[in-house]
């Protein structure tokens, strides 16, 4: 009788007798998550699910991650096969807007200059020790794109899945203060104060809806291994467009978006266990992603700086660091920096061009690397 009590008592505390340091510090981690997303406002669809489920994962004996856990059983249903970034890439093509890029083809240019800080990042973390995939997975946080970054890492690098995301998101809901400095650092006051003339040319709903076929079937040559990405972004783009489907459109920038949201902050929640993230190379990968989308911000701008010469200035250099991939974030801090030197300028179309350029550029610049790769034998 006593030995039963005993035996039950021990049960109550199993959990305790059972939790590890690494874990404490975790749901700390997973509180923060939480409090930046409700309180400051931080990506707070993706970071307050994240942090949900990386305070469940540290609780022991919960068995959430164990088979037929149901923590368990959303990262297999979504993480392992990449079906949830690609639908929410579906939800973001719906949303995106591409006819201001297609109005100012060479914001094109800028959007792919953004994305110079991803490669040079790739060869620093090489030179750091880092095997390809796992670097190629850490340079893809300079895109600034959420669902990029998850979807290299969990078909790559699945070990990197958890601080990688944490790092893209949270860096995404830093753009307002992280580029500002740079914009400020790299451009003289008479450059920010450059007006731009804004030309309201048509783009023929022809042109809008062959946009993203054309985009897949170029691309999808080009770069095979990133095929998956670009044909979803184009898709809910082409489904937007065509006007046939509006509600496959609606539910997919909506519905489908929010669920598979909730989804995968938890799914990648669950992949923050505490003897796995708590480590040093976690600080770095932070240190990492944080340095690449600094570099894609002074690449950005110093192109911009090239096109203001080239031009004689008729280019606004600001509008260079629009070209990553944080839509439509980016173009408002590019507005209303360029507001701050100059009230009679408006840059905001031709930032969104670039942002919408940098959309297409993080993706393509994943494809390409992965392709590179997967000649290269590596993947």
């Amino acid at each position: 009788m006593v030995d039963g009590i005993i035996g039950g008592l021990s049960g109550l505390i199993a959990g305790v007798l059972n939790f590890h340091w690494s874990g404490m510090v975790m749901i700390v981690i997973g509180a923060i998550l939480i409090y930046l997303g409700v309180k400051k406002d931080f990506e707070p669809l993706l970071l307050v699910p994240i942090g949900f489920g990386c305070i469940l994962v540290n609780i022991p004996l919960g068995g959430l991650m164990e088979e037929h856990g149901f923590l368990k059983v959303l990262y297999d249903m979504g993480v392992l096969n990449e079906l949830y970034p690609l639908l929410i890439f579906v939800g973001i093509g719906a949303m995106t807007d591409f006819r201001p890029v297609l109005e100012n083809p060479y914001t094109f240019l800028l959007g792919a200059a953004g994305q110079f800080g991803i490669f040079l990042t790739l060869l620093i973390a090489l030179a750091l020790g880092f095997p390809y995939n796992e670097a190629v997975t850490i340079g893809i946080i300079g895109a600034c794109d959420g669902p990029t970054v998850i979807y290299v890492a969990s078909k790559y690098a699945r070990e990197l899945l958890g601080p990688c995301s944490v790092a893209a998101y949270s860096y995404m809901s830093l753009v307002p203060l992280l580029q500002p400095p740079i914009m400020r650092m790299l451009t003289t006051k008479k450059e920010r104060q450059t007006i731009m003339k804004t030309h309201h040319k048509t783009v023929s709903d022809t042109t809008a809806l062959l946009f993203p076929i054309v985009i897949t079937i170029v691309g999808g040559l080009i770069a095979p291994m990133g095929l998956p990405l670009l044909a979803t972004i184009m898709l809910g783009n082409f489904m937007k467009e065509s006007g046939a489907v509006a509600r496959l459109t609606k539910a997919s920038e909506n519905e489908i978006a929010n669920i598979v949201t909730l989804f995968l902050g938890l799914s990648i929640g669950a992949t923050m266990a505490g003897p796995v993230f708590v480590k040093p190379q976690t600080i770095l990968i932070l240190a990492l992603g944080l340095l690449a989308i600094c570099l894609d911000t002074v690449f950005g701008v110093l192109f911009g700086k090239i096109l203001y010469l080239v031009t004689g200035g008729k280019v606004n250099p600001l509008i260079g660091a629009a070209g990553i991939s944080a839509f439509p974030m980016s173009a408002r801090v590019v507005q209303k920096e360029g507001q701050k030197w100059n009230k009679k300028s408006y840059l905001l179309m031709h930032a969104m061009g670039a942002n919408a350029g940098g959309q297409v550029g993080s993706v393509m610049a994943a494809a390409v690397m992965l392709s590179v790769l997967k000649g290269l034998g590596v993947i």
